[in-house]
């Protein structure tokens, strides 16, 4: 899968910290996405993180990046989905973590929380760091799959 394609998805809360990262992961050379949210106007995280979701599931992108205010409810959301692994990351540490040890598929970020220059730490982080497979991925065999309904729009 061309790994220069990216997802992203935020609710308002999440708006402009999105918008940063399409211009900064778009001049980084990334195919950026953007699943919405496109104003600050409030709207709900689920109406977004389901099409990020699906997209991921389908193999369309491989990753993909999600943002709301904690970062809580956009990640529950997106790991209702089969195959998909979101991690709240809220330090560069932590994306670390969750690609190595959880092959996470999705950076969720609380907007509220950080500032650009840390999601960038984050985000880069979560691009660069591979699954170190092994007892790891025995461990991920073990959760459960099983298929979201999106609720009709």
């Amino acid at each position: 899968m061309d790994n220069s394609k990216l997802g992203i998805a935020c609710d308002h809360a999440g708006y402009e910290l999105k918008e940063f990262l399409v211009g900064y992961l778009g001049s980084k050379g990334y195919d950026v996405y953007d699943f919405g949210t496109n104003s600050p106007e409030s709207v709900d995280y689920p109406d977004y993180a389901h099409p990020l979701a699906n997209a991921i599931e389908k193999g369309e992108l491989p990753r993909g990046i999600a943002l709301c205010g904690s970062a809580n409810g956009i990640t529950i959301t997106l790991n209702k989905h089969q195959g998909i692994r979101a991690a709240i990351c809220w330090e560069p540490e932590i994306a670390e973590l969750a690609r190595k040890h959880n092959d996470a598929n999705i950076c969720s970020l609380p907007a509220r929380f950080i500032d650009n220059d840390t999601a960038v730490k984050i985000v880069e982080t979560f691009l660069n760091t591979d699954f170190e497979g092994g007892r790891h991925q025995r461990r991920i065999d073990k959760i459960p799959l099983c298929a979201c309904t999106a609720p009709e729009q």
